[in-house]
This record gives structure tokens, sequence and C-alpha cells, in this order.
């Protein structure tokens, strides 16, 4: 079947369609849900049962550009800053020192047991150096995995922030295997630039961003979200262009952001989380159809063989290199070896050396194929029941409600306050959004003039006004009170 303009909405739909309703009992089954909607978009290739002839790297390698930027975006929203704050330093180790640690082991096998030159099996090893944040971020939160002493937190920070410096290693490798005659010294100057341009202009475009958000007065609330996607595009191409990276720009844009106080934050968040899935269905969908099963089965020997090597040995021993120098059990580096998942993000890093036209693309590409299959359906399915054997998972009494979900639990602990704004209150005439209120306490409704409204971050405090607020504990309340920078006298609840 062809694509034309007439059935690629229909074609479209059903695969999506297909996708969600497999995908919602994929897990009964043990089987990760991104690795089932990469089987259907196979399925529906030429040589699938659909018989869809998709052959085009370069619409491939633009969907998986856009769909990574919606993903990257979408996790760093969800970053809470103060839960990362203490492993910070682990998380940027693996993220740097971790994935190039991995692209030279895995590289260096590659050269040894294939008639790969040198670059091209770094620029192999590059491609799959960095974890998959679609895959870390899906699995984890959907099989809500509780795990001891900051480890999700560390994992997630790691998938999110690692795809820079993968994505820098397959550029500079990917330029030595085209000029045969630069060497190694001459990509420093590229990765410098790459690195510090990406990260001055993410923060620069997170400042920015923010400013945007809580001054313009949109009709609509729904116009917010559309707002942030532009502001996310903005800073992608913006720092792409100045030959920075722009995977890393829009990470720590978006987390910056997420741990700002933004108008409709709510519906910004709700709306990306849904665009998340869409992009990871279609990313994988799109992949699934580039792929001819025919050309990867003949790979399937040395491709099993370097993918065993980078999941048993190349990822631990980057692991245990990076995190040398921090005090951690090594039961839980273990863990963070194991949770080297590669997914979507490989085979779309690997579209770049077949629009490159070099020799071997086309093998380089299917070996990195079969490498994140076997990496998801192995590891992947197993991360519980390595959490268990590794005692590094909390047992079920011990895991922890969100703050902001206790709010509404039908709780004795849950506290409910009525604070009437004066006219010499603090925030007087001043925005929501603009009184840095306690995270664990929301404002449920605003009384005034005889009359209930819902609030939202825009909503401007007037005299007399009265605020109901929620908290999950009275401490909270008295911190409401001195960020309004009311007296009050502690009442009994």
């Amino acid at each position: 079947m062809n694509l034309t303009i007439e059935n690629i909405m229909l074609v479209g739909s059903l695969l999506l369609f297909v996708s969600i309703i497999v995908g919602k009992t994929s897990y009964k089954f043990g089987v990760p849900t991104l690795l089932l909607f990469l089987a259907i978009g196979m399925l529906a290739g030429s040589e699938g049962i659909g018989g869809i002839k998709f052959d085009d790297p370069k619409i491939a390698q633009f969907i998986g550009i856009v769909s990574l930027n919606f993903i990257l975006f979408s996790g760093g929203l969800d970053t809470n800053w103060n839960t990362v704050k203490p492993i910070l330093r682990e998380g940027l180790a693996l993220s740097t020192l971790g994935v190039l640690f991995t692209a030279l082991s895995l590289g260096t096998f590659v050269w040894l047991i294939t008639d790969f030159t040198i670059y091209e099996s770094m620029l192999l090893g590059s491609i799959v150096s960095s974890t998959d944040a679609a895959a870390v971020f899906s699995i984890l939160r959907s099989k809500s995995l509780a795990l001891r002493t900051n480890l999700r937190p560390t994992l997630e920070l790691e998938s999110g922030s690692n795809d820079p410096m993968a994505y820098v290693l397959t550029l500079a490798f990917l330029t030595l295997v085209i000029n045969q005659d630069k060497d190694l010294a001459s990509i420093i100057p590229l990765f410098l630039q790459q690195m510090i341009f990406g990260a001055v202009a993410g923060f620069l475009f997170g400042k920015l961003s923010k400013l945007i958000i809580n001054r313009i007065r949109l009709d609509f609330e729904g116009l917010y979200p559309v707002l942030v996607i532009s502001l996310m595009f903005i800073t992608f191409s913006a720092t792409d262009f100045i030959g920075g990276n722009g995977f890393l720009a829009i990470y720590i844009c978006s987390v910056y952001l997420g741990n700002q106080d933004l108008i409709h934050k709510k519906t910004i968040l709700k709306m990306y989380d849904g665009l998340a899935w869409l992009m990871q269905i279609i990313l994988f969908l799109t992949l699934g159809l580039l792929v001819f099963p025919t050309r990867v089965f003949p790979v399937f020997g040395v491709g099993l063989i370097i993918s065993l090597f980078l999941i048993l040995v190349a990822r631990p021993l980057s692991v245990l290199l990076s995190l040398s120098f921090f005090k951690m059990k090594f039961r839980r580096r273990l863990y963070i070896s194991w949770v080297g998942l590669r997914g979507a993000v490989p085979i779309v890093f690997a579209t770049y050396p077949l629009l490159a036209g070099i020799d071997k693309a086309d093998m380089m590409f299917n070996i990195v194929f079969f490498i994140s299959v076997t990496s998801v359906l192995i590891q992947g399915t197993t991360l519980s029941i390595v959490a268990k054997w590794l005692n590094v998972a909390l047992p079920q009494e011990e895991k922890k409600l969100n703050p902001t979900d206790m709010l509404f639990l039908d709780s004795p602990k849950t506290v409910m306050k009525d604070i009437r704004i004066g006219p010499d209150c603090f925030a007087l005439n001043k925005k929501i959004v603009e009184l840095g209120f306690p995270k664990h306490a929301i404002i449920a409704m605003i009384r005034r003039n005889d009359a209930y409204i819902t609030p939202n971050g825009s909503t401007v405090i007037e005299d007399g006004d009265t605020l109901m607020v929620f908290a999950d504990r009275q401490e909270v309340i008295d911190e409401v009170y001195k960020t309004l920078k009311i007296d009050h006298v502690t009442e009994p609840v």
C-alpha cells in the first residue's frame, strides 16, 4: 500500500488506535508497550501484512527529532528539582562520562569483532551510548516502580539528560568517518560549542519562557499549552541555529519551567503528558515502518553479540567508572547498570549515517535496531524482578503518595483553612502565580462578594477575598501565612 493524502489519515488513525488498545493489555504479559508499538509498525510495513511502503530516512529523522522534543520536554517538566538536587552530580556523571565510556568500550569491541574501521566502530558505539528517555520514563512510570534512596530520580535524570552527549558524539564520529583526513583533536571544538551553547541557551530560554507565559494575557486557557509548544520549538531551533545542542537546551529549559510557578501549569502538564505518549507511539510506529525485517535477520548473530556485550559489559563498566567518585552501594550501581534501556533514540540517531550515505550505513542501522529491540525486551521486562533481587525496591506499604494527591484524600491529616485578605496584605492585587505559594498547598476556591470562583495562576487577589486553602499538614498552613505575610495565631484543626 502506498501512502497518499487520501489514505494517510485513515491508516495513521487505525495504527494509533490499534497501538493504544494493544498497549493497554501489554503489561499483563510483561511486554513493554513501546516494543509493541514498534512491532505494530513492522507488521504494517512493506514486509508485513499491512504492506505500507515507507523507506524514507529523512522523513523518519524529522519525525524522530520532533517527537524527541516533546518527550524530553515532558520529562523535564515532570522533573522535581528538590528531588534531583541531591543526586545531580551522580546524574550528570552518568549522562556525560557514562555515555563517553559506553561509546568507547563498545566501539572498541565492535572494531575487534567486525570489519568496521575504528571510526565506524566508534560511530556505532556513540549511536547506542545513551539510555532512552522514552523507554525509561514510560516503563518506570507505568510500572509505578518505587526504588530506594533516590534511585528513580537518578535514572530519570540520566535518561533525560544523556541524549545530548550521545548526539554530539554521533555527529563528531560521523564527521571523522566522512572526512578521513581529520583527527580526534578536530572534534573537541565542536563538542565544547554544542554543550556550552546548549546549556546557556537552555537556561536563558527557560527564564524568557517563564516571563512570557506569566506576563502574556491570553483569552483562552487552552492557548497556554500551545504557547509553550511554540516556545519549545523556538528554544530547540534557535539553539541549533547558533551551533548549540538543541536537545540539551530544551531539557534544561523544561526542567527550569517545571519547577517554577506558571499560569495554568496543570493544564500545560496534562497536555504535555498526553502529547509525549502520542509522540512515543508515532515515533515507534514510524521506525517500525522504516525497518525491513529481512535486512535485520542477516545481522542477528553479530547484533546479538554486540547487544549482550553492551548490556553485560559496556554499560556496567561505564556506570562503575563514572560513579567511582561517589559513595553508593554496589547493588545500587548494578541496578543502574541494568536500567540501561535503549529504545527509539539510537534508531533515530542511526538515520544520520544513512542520510550521509557512508559505507555500512545500512548494516549500522540494522544492528542498532536489533540492539534497541533486545535491550527493551531483555531489560525492560525484568526491571521489577531485578529490583527485588538486588533489594532496591521499596515494599508496597512504604511507597509514598505524591503530596499533591494527599490534599484530596479522605484523611484526617488533610487541613483546610479560610484566610481573609485585608487591605494591607502582601498578596493584594497580585496574581496567584506571583505569590510563591508552598507546593504542598493549594487555593481550592476564593469567596468574593458572596460568590465563589475557581482560581488559576492568573487570578488576581482582591481586597476582601477569602482564600480556601488545602494542605496536607498544619505546618504547611503556617508556611502559607508566612508567604502571604499575615500574622496569625495557630488555631486547632
